[in-house]
């Protein structure tokens, strides 16, 4: 397939809308082909592929900086940088899973008193909220 298709039918085949084409052109990730005088710019499906390529890091979490590095290895056939990056990404994902156990057990715990109160006292996750002392879980929302 040669280069026949518009930005919108880019954006279609790839599952994005036209705005993040443009995105992703503007961040280098995605090349503009040339504007043919009075005509649209044509698109190929190797940039179809490219931009499924972009989404699909995006939904293992990889930032739009570490997507460029993925696809300047890609292109150097570097599978050993690729899956150190992976591995930096995957350690960066379990230490946010334990942040995100220890804020859901003191969040619960927080509800639970709530739910043994009498209704007579102060909200106990308001207290918890409003003391000026920083408790152990505080930096786990703040810094992640």
């Amino acid at each position: 397939m040669g280069a026949d298709l518009t930005i919108g039918k880019l954006a279609d085949a790839a599952g994005v809308n036209i705005e993040t084409i443009r995105y992703y052109q503007r961040r280098g990730l995605l090349d503009e082909p040339p504007k043919p005088l009075g005509g649209h710019r044509r698109y190929s499906a190797e940039q179809v592929k490219r931009v499924r390529f972009i989404k699909r890091a995006q939904a293992l979490g990889f930032t739009l900086d570490e997507i460029a590095v993925l696809l300047t290895l890609e292109a150097a056939c570097a599978c050993a940088d690729t899956r150190a990056l992976a591995m930096r990404k995957l350690s960066l994902i379990e230490r946010k899973m334990v942040d995100l156990a220890a804020m859901q057990q003191a969040l619960g715990s927080l509800v639970n008193q709530c739910d043994a109160g009498d209704g007579s006292a102060c909200c106990p996750i308001i207290d918890v909220l409003e003391r000026d002392e920083e408790g152990p879980h505080q930096h786990s929302a703040t810094n992640s």
